[in-house]
């Protein structure tokens, strides 16, 4: 039997085993079988990632938007060459079909590089002068390091609308991909490598939400919270983050009905509930689960 292909962190600029030396398979959903291996990893790997990202903000927050501008646009550029490799990868890892992650997946990553990489050249901020007695501004400023936790149904689109953001403002990142569908952002990182980002800018620990996620999220060094996923896990993240008075995002799971009343265009509002409630095998927080009807329709 051949070897599984074993993924490793980036940290630091390298790709590096977990400490602990584990790992778990990584399942193809279109045969059950496994097909590679993610780290396992633990709150040591997220403390050394951590020790690379802090290590890294002094000089990334410093460096000129233009330069990081001209590294994220640099990104997309990469993302886009190798959109077929990417999509294969993702049609593998999630058992999605391979036509949804060339037109959507893997595209909006790169859309999501680039849409942030032109945003920072046009910033702006807002003064207030009071009786000319006080002077009020806004001065904004990179916030240090950013967890990122994202989950498996749409992996390197959401992963990177958090890694995009964080990092074009001038923070670095620590992020961790869902174990379930890990191989996109592992591709990533060896683009963010050949795109010239600093060792340190971007870290992905691999591994379950208990053992790095619960870390990521109460690490006293990181100032800022992003999670994409359940609202049972994310009201566990709020949790945690409130002592610790940290900023958080949460973009958590939704049932969201389709609402059909009796003027509607019937056909039009057919079509576009069988759309929302299966596209993406209906994974998606603002997919329609449900349709509601005006009985006189």
């Amino acid at each position: 039997m051949a070897e599984l292909e074993r993924i490793k962190n980036f940290i630091d600029g390298k790709f590096v085993d977990p400490v602990g030396g584990k790992y778990l398979d990584n399942i193809e959903p279109a045969t059950g079988k496994p097909y590679s291996q993610v780290p396992d990893s633990d709150a040591r790997d997220v403390d050394l990632a951590v020790a690379a990202a802090e290590k890294a903000f002094a000089e990334w927050s410093r460096t000129p938007a233009t330069d990081r501008s001209r590294i994220l646009l640099r990104i997309a550029d990469l993302i886009e060459r190798d959109l077929e490799k990417l999509a294969r990868a993702e049609s593998i890892d999630t058992g999605k079909p391979l036509s949804l992650a060339r037109s959507l997946d893997i595209p909006r990553a790169a859309s999501n590089f680039r849409f942030f990489a032109t945003a920072i050249l046009h910033t702006e901020s807002e003064a207030h002068i009071t009786d000319n007695v006080a002077f009020n501004y806004t001065l904004r400023q990179p916030r240090g390091i950013a967890g990122l936790i994202s989950p498996w149904n749409l992996p390197l689109y959401l992963l990177s609308w958090k890694i995009a953001p964080a990092i074009a403002v001038g923070n670095t990142a620590i992020a961790k991909p869902s174990e379930l569908t890990p191989m996109t952002s592992f591709l990533l990182c060896e683009i963010a490598g050949e795109a010239g980002l600093p060792n340190g800018v971007l870290n992905i620990v691999h591994g379950t939400g208990p053992n790095v996620g619960a870390p990521i999220t109460t690490h006293p060094k990181i100032t800022t919270i992003s999670f994409t996923g359940g609202t049972v896990t994310g009201k566990k993240v709020a949790e945690a983050c409130a002592p610790l008075f940290k900023k958080i995002s949460l973009e958590l799971g939704g049932k969201n009905p389709n609402i059909v009343f009796a003027d509607a265009d019937l056909d039009a509002a057919i079509a576009g509930s069988v759309h929302s409630s299966f596209a993406n095998q209906g994974q998606v927080c603002l997919c329609g689960s449900r349709v509601f009807v005006e009985r006189s329709a």
